[in-house]
């Protein structure tokens, strides 16, 4: 990463660029505290500062390029406790003189937040929500998307289903409204590649009992009653929750693949990339962090390195001027995924690629060969322009 950043300089200095007059650029990170949860298993690690050190990491990589252009980015975050106003956060911020926000927090938040006066100066980016709705119907001129969307991620899936002909899908879908949501979006990127749902059935087993005696047992048998149903060729699950999904693996009568929220997954990021410069890129921020990165934190440090990207380009620390660059032509950003990242500029939401992923190795990649689009291949996951209704975005 620093060898990229440093080589963008040198071509500006040669190509006569003049340096950036000194520039202090302050962005805000508001999130929740975290839920206590339960582990699903004693080797997951307990993360309590998802998204905070994506977005260090983000300033530190800015700073690099800073050094050189006159510029200095710095990171103001406040964390809620549960049930806090947020609006009255980012009053308190704004107030103090910010107008760049990520966001970590859910789809109403982003909304309301989005909506307040204060925030009619002000660019804010969503690095969580995984929302349609969002990039589709309720979208925003101030709320950009670093974080995919349902649909991007069903879809990424999808197309890979397509390609290796897997298209008799086994539904299973949780009880929760983001399990019902991620499922609409499969039922969505079933019609979109060929596939079927040939079975769907609703999870309702209470797997509770892992670390008993006969917790393991437990489960076998349920998982194995469960899923004798017609032939399929992968069990597709719906379990953004995380609290049974994983059970399936191993466990389905059929001996048959297990994808979707466990399993072979769509993700923006994942410790098990090392294309591209991912590994020097996971390499530092291990060394910082002594933990692999998140999606959340991928999130996080995409929408501080687009700062970071548009105020170098720009010499500029204005939101609308960062805005109107962001989602110009003119924008790419390295991403460590071998095609640069840009923003759609009809609903706000990061193109990009997405891995398709196993536990501990790298699948493919979306979009998949042969997905065809007449502008980006990348935009043949989620919603396109003629799907939205945002309007003048």
């Amino acid at each position: 990463m620093r060898s990229l950043i440093v080589g963008a300089i040198v071509l500006m200095i040669a190509a006569g660029v003049p340096a950036a007059a000194e520039l202090e650029i302050s962005i805000g990170l508001i999130d929740r505290e975290p839920q206590a949860r339960l582990p699903l298993s004693s080797l997951e690690p307990v993360i309590v500062d998802d998204g905070l050190e994506g977005a260090r990491q983000g300033i530190r990589d800015n700073n690099t390029t800073g050094r050189f252009t006159g510029q200095t980015f710095a990171l103001v975050h406040r964390r809620l406790a549960i049930g806090a106003d947020a609006a009255l956060t980012l009053r308190e911020l704004h107030g103090q003189g910010l107008r760049l926000f990520m966001l970590n927090l859910t789809a109403p938040e982003l909304l309301a937040l989005a909506d307040l006066p204060e925030a009619r100066d002000s660019l804010l980016f969503n690095i969580a929500a995984p929302d349609d709705s969002l990039r589709v119907s309720d979208c925003r001129a101030n709320l950009l998307h670093t974080a995919p969307s349902r649909a991007m991620r069903a879809d990424a899936l999808g197309q890979y289903l397509a390609w290796k002909r897997w298209t008799r899908w086994f539904l299973v879908v949780g009880p929760h409204p983001g399990d019902q949501a991620y499922a609409a979006a499969l039922r969505r990127a079933a019609k979109r590649f060929g596939a079927k749902i040939v079975v769907e059935k609703p999870w309702t087993f209470e797997a509770g009992a892992a670390r008993t005696d006969s917790g393991h047992f437990n489960e076998q048998q349920e998982a194995n009653t469960f899923t004798q149903v017609a032939d399929y060729d992968i069990l597709l699950v719906a379990d953004e929750s995380d609290t049974f999904g994983e059970y399936l693996n191993y466990r389905t009568f059929l001996a048959r693949p297990v994808g979707g929220t466990q399993g072979l997954t769509a993700t923006p990021w994942s410790g098990v990339s090392e294309q591209w410069g991912a590994t020097q890129f996971q390499r530092r921020f291990r060394e910082q962090t002594g933990r692999f990165m998140t999606p959340v934190d991928y999130a996080a440090w995409l929408a501080v390195r687009s700062v970071g990207e548009a105020a170098t380009r720009t010499r500029s620390a204005d939101p609308s001027v960062l805005r109107a660059f962001l989602l110009g032509p003119d924008f790419r950003l390295a991403a460590f995924k071998g095609v640069p990242a840009s923003f759609r500029d009809w609903n706000g939401q990061l193109r990009q690629p997405l891995l398709i992923v196993s536990p501990r190795v790298l699948v493919s990649v979306s979009p998949q060969e042969g997905f065809l689009h007449q502008f980006s291949t990348l935009d043949t996951l989620g919603y396109d322009r003629p799907e939205t209704t945002c309007g003048q975005f």
